[in-house]
């Protein structure tokens, strides 16, 4: 029998596991999951949610979710230009089944915008003039890194001039609004952390251990069907700026197929834009968390899963 989780408390349990791509953090969600009993884990990784996405994502196989119901996994059509906000929306409306349920739902992911939106709101910016928005983004990077210089010099000296998405949406906000987007970002609204009794862990494993897990698992991926996966992705001919079609391995495939270089070169690739954006991930969880929160340095093993998933229950319980 599954032991009863409506013990008294203010307010109701949240777990959640983050760090960068292949730190372990699925492994641990549903090890965390099983000790409980009652749980439900909820993806909070933007790539994950693409049903078109299953290979190059890493989302959990049946086999690794080993019974333990998961929420918001390849859940949106590529079609769908999904976002923060979206994922936030959904991820509440998940966490309040699993409460009702009386399951701890346990956010596991590396997207930090998708927890920072959840857990501390968002910036109420209004809707962009679609005009605006279409001009920008038909603009050469350094010509919108020059506008944003002028009208907002904070963004421009924060931002790397070859950021186009960054670059495009601040220049967007503060030449529709008259206001920079920090401003907006101030007055954050929406978020869930002050409701909930969290639980945090954030995974920083060995740099040299989780770069070879990253290699690995590309080569993984190419060999059990990524190829395929994203040639049915380019075959809808969907618009290449949507974030489905920047998602890695996409368009590094995609130029493989194309001709433009081998299979190997492909997958030489992917492994170092996984590498570099796994080495982005990491920066940003040892830095932006609140430093309360605990980060866990050493690389996972099966049983330091098993220890770890012991302690983040006992902190669950406990509140």
């Amino acid at each position: 029998m599954k032991p009863s989780l409506s013990y008294c408390r203010d307010r109701p349990p949240l777990a959640l596991i983050a760090g960068p791509t292949a730190s372990g953090k699925s492994a641990l969600a549903v090890a965390l999951a099983q000790q409980l009993g009652r749980a439900q884990v909820i993806n909070a990784d933007a790539s994950q949610v693409y049903r078109d996405l299953a290979i190059l994502s890493a989302r959990p196989t049946a086999a690794e979710m080993a019974g333990v119901p998961h929420s918001l996994f390849g859940h949106v059509d590529g079609a769908a230009a999904y976002n923060a906000a979206r994922w936030a929306g959904d991820a509440r409306r998940a966490m309040a089944r699993a409460w009702e349920d009386e399951e701890v739902p346990i956010l596991v992911g590396g997207t930090g915008l998708y927890l920072r939106t959840l857990l501390f709101g968002i910036a109420p910016v209004p809707d962009i003039d679609p005009d605006i928005r279409a001009a920008i983004r038909a603009m050469d990077v350094a010509e919108a890194h020059a506008a944003l210089a002028r009208l907002d010099p904070a963004a421009a000296a924060r931002l790397a001039p070859a950021d186009r998405t960054r670059v495009a949406r601040a220049l967007e906000v503060v030449q529709s609004t008259g206001r920079p987007l920090a401003d907006w970002q101030q007055a954050r609204e929406g978020g869930v952390a002050d409701h909930v009794a969290l639980t945090p862990l954030i995974l920083l494993p060995p740099r040299e251990w989780l770069r070879d897990r990253c290699d690995a698992r590309l080569v993984q991926m190419f060999d059990g069907g990524a190829l395929t996966e994203a040639q049915a992705l380019l075959a809808r001919g969907l618009d290449p700026d949507l974030p489905v079609m920047r998602a890695i391995g996409v368009p590094q495939i995609g130029g493989h197929l194309a001709g433009a270089h081998s299979r190997q070169a492909a997958l030489e690739q992917a492994q170092a834009a996984t590498r570099q954006y796994a080495k982005r991930q990491y920066t940003w969880f040892r830095h932006q968390p609140p430093a309360e929160w605990p980060r866990h340095t050493e690389s996972l093993s099966t049983d330091s899963i098993g220890k770890l998933a012991i302690l983040l229950r006992n902190r669950v319980l406990t509140g």
